[in-house]
């Protein structure tokens, strides 16, 4: 996060913008892997109506990756989110250089649109995933 990867938010996040995903979130998981914290949210993406809908953000420790851990973070919010009320797992903007996208595809979610210039002139993928059982 300190470095800008991953996440649209300019570093340093202020405590609010920081509790907003990562403490006031209906699901936040947190774990330690090897003395490095990782975590997950599963939130609303929209209100009202749309809430049916989630948003979820993970958050591997580079020296945690390619172990599995983002892995297991991303397959407990598929099956948390059932339990939690939501139908789907909506991703607004993962960078089109985010190795994550691979394993995102691998576990069901479809490109279902582009933002061309999404951060930094980077363009950023929307994904989608049904999540009922």
């Amino acid at each position: 996060m300190a470095t800008g990867q991953g996440f649209p938010d300019a570093p340093p996040l202020d405590d609010v913008r920081f509790a907003a995903s990562w403490v006031d979130p209906p699901v936040v998981v947190v774990a330690v892997d090897g003395g490095e914290v990782v975590g997950a949210y599963l939130k609303p993406n929209f209100p009202g109506r749309a809430a049916h809908i989630a948003n979820a953000g993970y958050m591997v420790a580079e020296a945690a990756r390619g172990r599995g851990v983002g892995r297991e973070l991303v397959e407990h919010s598929i099956f948390r989110a059932p339990a939690e009320g939501f139908d789907a797992i909506m991703f607004n903007l993962v960078f089109e250089s985010n190795p994550a996208r691979a394993l995102y595809e691998r576990l069901g979610w479809r490109r279902i649109g582009e933002v061309p210039r999404g951060v930094d002139d980077e363009p950023a993928i929307i994904y989608w995933r049904d999540v009922w059982p």
